[in-house]
């Protein structure tokens, strides 16, 4: 057992040198060359945030190997020698409630900081309205902590009578317990009247990490809930509406013409809202137009690009079409793997955690038997799953920011997104992982049994006062499917069709 626990420190630090590089990488390569060689402390949070969010993904496997430390062990302190795993829990997340409420929102305020005024009054303008956001947040949560910061647990008192030793030991499905009269144990037939609660206060950290995760469960729910069914779907969409042919050079001078001219107009929008927000003049109407003209942006860069694919150019362009069609053809590959993942999990969500009870252990199964056949591979599929999941929360959350007015647009994009896209999108990853591994925890609890993330996301958070009737009504759960199920008809309905030319800035017909 000791070589195990060796070994598992080994590949926790291994786990933990490849996320924090996969975050570097990520941020050089998906940030806008208007940020190269500056905006250092919003690139420090976006690596630091981004590991911590891939860490806690990987914690939940972890903390399941983990358990299987000590499984065989033949004297009960054997599992004190694992890593600590209910300390790291409650360290990631309370770094990832600090992460996400102050240090985020104080890089996003600095960033977004009028660059004309000094680097002094930028951070004193970042620090009054995080400053503000603490206070109201300590608040808050020192109020509710003292008012309902405790957890009820229903507990039964059982009693038995006592009986002889057997000589011999005879136990069957219709005689479970000792002794040659009794037919049940006294745990099956105690009096429904003895249950009771149990109530004791819950420590403060997991008192934050509740609430953060019921913030991010209604996030959760409503981005993944809609993001399992449009990633999958979006994917074998794009590869329905893709280009079949290039079109000839005189129309590629047409479109380009058209687009030029709306990029000027854009331009000349963009260049009136900067003199409004200087002037002071930035009220509801201005907000709304930034808004607007943001969702052009965004619609032109498509348009732009959709266009470049159309009549590929230069000594190259055989090859350039040729990839393209492969693009394409890949995302349909992967659109098609994701839908049949996309199947598993929303069947996996009405098979064990909405029937009562479940009709069958599913993907617990699953992950069990490929334990069975590989130690690690049940891990990785489990792994797989739990990632899976924020990236559909990921999707989610674009779709309906390209389709909701009242939704901040923040697109991630290879080579071109700003540091204020990046912390919000890292602190939205951040938000959602909590809810994750809490709806990973229990959508997997056959399996994850015993672990240190069961007994916070699972008894205790499902007991907290005021907050547990929103878990035994699977409120979170129902939701979920029901959005999957709502955006899985839009796309049958409307997905298919190729998009029509209905803005100012989009392609002309």
């Amino acid at each position: 057992m000791g070589d195990f626990n060796l070994a598992l420190v080994i590949v926790a630090i291994v786990v933990c040198v490849i996320v924090f590089i996969s975050s570097i990488y990520l941020l050089v390569n998906y940030q806008h060359p208007d940020d190269a060689n500056q905006a250092y402390f919003p690139k420090f949070v976006v690596v630091f945030g981004l590991s911590i969010a891939m860490i806690s993904i990987l914690m939940l496997p972890a903390d399941v190997a983990n358990r299987h430390a000590c499984r065989h062990a033949i004297y009960n302190g054997a599992c004190n020698l694992t890593l600590p795993m209910k300390d790291l829990w409650l360290a990631i997340y309370i770094v990832d409630a600090i992460l996400v409420f102050f240090v985020i929102p104080f890089a996003m305020f600095f960033y977004e900081g009028d660059q004309d005024k000094t680097l002094g009054k930028r951070i004193k303008s970042a620090l009054l309205w995080v400053v503000t956001t603490a206070v109201v947040c300590a608040l808050v949560l020192g109020i509710l902590y003292g008012v309902i910061g405790k957890v009820d647990f229903s507990v039964r008192h059982l009693s038995s009578a006592t009986s002889t030793f057997p000589t011999s030991w005879q136990f069957s499905n219709t005689q479970p317990c000792i002794g040659n009269t009794a037919r049940q144990c006294s745990a099956f037939t105690a009096n429904p009247a003895s249950e009771k609660t149990w109530t004791m206060r819950t420590t403060f950290p997991e008192y934050v990490v509740a609430l953060a995760t019921i913030v991010g469960s209604v996030l959760f729910t409503i981005f993944g809930g809609v993001g399992i069914a449009c990633l999958p779907l979006g994917l074998i969409t794009a590869f329905i509406r893709r280009p079949k042919a290039v079109i000839t050079r005189s129309q590629y001078i047409k479109e380009a013409t058209e687009l030029g001219k709306k990029a000027r107009e854009l331009k000349k929008a963009a260049d009136g809202l900067h003199q409004e927000e200087r002037s002071g003049a930035k009220g509801k109407k201005w907000r709304k137009n930034v808004k607007a003209v943001e969702k052009e942006l965004l619609q032109l860069e498509e348009d732009v690009n959709l266009l470049e694919e159309m009549y590929p150019q230069g000594e190259q362009a055989e090859t350039a079409w040729a990839f393209t069609v492969l693009g394409y053809l890949a995302k349909f590959i992967l659109g098609i793997l994701g839908l049949i993942v996309s199947i598993a999990w929303v069947a996996h969500i009405i098979i064990y955690l909405l029937v009562d009870p479940p009709l069958s252990p599913f993907l617990n199964e699953v992950f069990i038997k490929l334990d069975d056949v590989w130690g690690l591979l049940g891990t990785a599929a489990f792994a797989f799953f739990c990632f899976y999941l924020l990236l559909a929360v990921i999707a989610g959350a674009m779709m309906l920011g390209l389709k909701l007015v009242f939704i901040t647009i923040h697109p991630m994009k290879w080579g071109a997104t700003l540091m204020n896209s990046f912390l919000f999108n890292v602190g939205l990853i951040l938000l959602c992982s909590i809810s994750v591994i809490q709806f990973c925890a229990t959508a997997f609890g056959y399996y994850a049994q015993a672990t240190a993330a069961q007994e916070i996301f699972g008894h205790t958070l499902q007991s907290l006062r005021g907050i547990k009737y929103l878990y035994k009504y699977n409120v979170f759960q129902i939701g979920f499917v029901i959005l999957a199920g709502l955006t899985f008809l839009y796309y049958i309905a409307f997905g298919w069709r190729r998009k029509k030319p209905s803005g100012r800035f989009q392609l002309s017909t």
